[in-house]
Protein backbone atom coordinates (compact mmCIF):
# COMPACT_ATOMS: atom_id res chain seq x y z
CA UNK A 1 0.00 0.00 0.00
CA UNK A 2 1.46 3.14 -1.13
CA UNK A 3 0.47 5.60 1.95
CA UNK A 4 1.31 9.21 2.64
CA UNK A 5 0.93 11.26 5.86
CA UNK A 6 1.34 14.52 7.16
CA UNK A 7 1.48 14.58 10.77
CA UNK A 8 -0.99 17.38 12.19
CA UNK A 9 1.05 17.90 15.43
CA UNK A 10 4.28 18.99 13.09
CA UNK A 11 2.66 20.88 10.15
CA UNK A 12 2.58 24.51 10.66
CA UNK A 13 0.03 24.95 7.36
CA UNK A 14 2.87 27.00 5.44
CA UNK A 15 1.72 25.65 2.10
CA UNK A 16 5.20 24.62 0.99
CA UNK A 17 4.28 21.04 -0.15
CA UNK A 18 1.32 22.37 -1.81
CA UNK A 19 3.72 24.50 -3.82
CA UNK A 20 6.08 21.91 -4.78
CA UNK A 21 3.62 19.00 -6.22
CA UNK A 22 3.63 19.21 -9.74
CA UNK A 23 0.62 17.52 -10.48
CA UNK A 24 -1.52 19.61 -7.71
CA UNK A 25 -2.02 16.65 -6.03
CA UNK A 26 -2.02 18.24 -2.27
CA UNK A 27 -4.33 21.18 -1.49
CA UNK A 28 -4.63 23.08 2.08
CA UNK A 29 -7.87 22.21 3.56
CA UNK A 30 -9.53 24.10 6.64
CA UNK A 31 -6.70 22.79 9.01
CA UNK A 32 -4.70 20.45 7.08
CA UNK A 33 -2.95 19.65 4.38
CA UNK A 34 -4.82 17.30 2.16
CA UNK A 35 -3.15 14.56 -0.04
CA UNK A 36 -5.25 12.47 -3.13
CA UNK A 37 -3.08 9.53 -3.56
CA UNK A 38 -5.00 9.13 -6.52
CA UNK A 39 -2.83 11.95 -8.39
CA UNK A 40 0.53 11.59 -6.21
CA UNK A 41 3.31 10.61 -8.89
CA UNK A 42 5.39 9.68 -5.56
CA UNK A 43 8.30 12.36 -6.77
CA UNK A 44 8.94 13.68 -3.14
CA UNK A 45 9.02 17.21 -3.54
CA UNK A 46 6.40 17.38 -1.11
CA UNK A 47 8.50 16.05 1.47
CA UNK A 48 11.68 17.44 0.22
CA UNK A 49 9.74 21.13 0.44
CA UNK A 50 8.26 20.67 4.09
CA UNK A 51 10.44 23.19 6.56
CA UNK A 52 9.53 20.97 9.74
CA UNK A 53 9.23 17.52 8.53
CA UNK A 54 5.74 16.65 8.54
CA UNK A 55 5.03 14.71 5.70
CA UNK A 56 6.40 11.18 5.38
CA UNK A 57 5.45 8.31 2.85
CA UNK A 58 5.74 4.28 3.22
CA UNK A 59 8.22 4.23 -0.33
CA UNK A 60 10.54 7.46 0.66
CA UNK A 61 13.63 6.92 1.31
CA UNK A 62 16.19 9.37 0.55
Amino acid sequence: MNMMNVDPAICNYCGACVGSCPVNCMFLDETIVRIDEDKCIKCGFCIRACPVGAISADWWSE
